[in-house]
């Protein structure tokens, strides 16, 4: 039998979709991960983005770290915090979280930049504070990319991730490529790939929608300071 088929057997076999092992406990994992690890980045590079994005201070810095941090090896990282600290969990939340921050850091700084000018001067003219300004004005007329840099940055971690069981101890969907890579259970590697690519394609869709929307909020809406 074909490749192709022995996958699709795989996939419908219903022993792959019950217990610890099965296909929704596996994509729960994969998805706690993903969420946990954009939660951490977000944290350090939101409110980053945003002061750069406001002052205009540490552009070029933040560009040059954004790109340093988009060159490391996610694998690499992986093994070198995991054999330094021996805890697994964290060594793929290192890597993972440093995956993510410069997607989020740049759709932050270039979501407040993409502001009209003449819209920030008019909020200060009626004297908006600095905050005022950042949080009445900026912020939600960026929104569009601000969800642009979280699409990103997720799509590369639930991608990413799947190489999270290359230590022992995290699970999620890599679990059913390594795995199936370690004893040539193809079919199992090729339906663990089809599962993490449909992943994808739905929270993809679900950003797309978001940010469509967001979007034609802030053509529809004309800026009122």
């Amino acid at each position: 039998m074909s490749v192709a088929s022995d996958s699709w057997d795989w996939l419908t076999d219903s022993a792959n979709w019950s217990g610890d092992a099965g296909i929704p406990h596996r994509t729960l994992e994969h998805l706690q991960y993903t969420g946990l690890t954009i939660a951490i980045a977000a944290v350090i590079a939101i409110p980053l983005g945003l002061y750069i994005g406001h002052t205009g201070r540490f552009r070029g810095l933040a560009v040059a770290s954004t790109g340093a941090l988009r060159a490391l090896p996610t694998l690499g990282v992986l093994t070198l915090v995991s054999l330094n600290t021996g805890i697994n969990l964290t060594a793929t939340l290192v890597a993972l979280v440093l995956l993510a921050i410069p997607p989020l850091l740049a759709g932050a700084y270039a979501g407040l930049e993409s502001v009209d000018p003449a819209t920030v001067d008019a909020a200060r003219a009626v004297g908006m504070t600095h905050w005022q300004v950042l949080w009445r004005v900026e912020v939600p007329l960026a929104f569009p990319l601000l969800v642009g840099g979280f699409r990103s940055a997720t799509l590369q971690v639930i991608a990413t991730a799947t190489i999270a069981p290359q230590v022992p101890g995290p699970g999620g969907l890599g679990v059913y490529l390594l795995g199936g890579l370690a004893v040539g259970d193809y079919p199992r590697v090729v339906g663990g790939a089809v599962i993490v690519i449909v992943l994808a394609l739905v929270v993809d869709l679900l950003f797309a929608v978001v940010q469509r929307l967001t979007t034609r909020r802030r053509v529809s809406t004309p800026d009122r300071v």
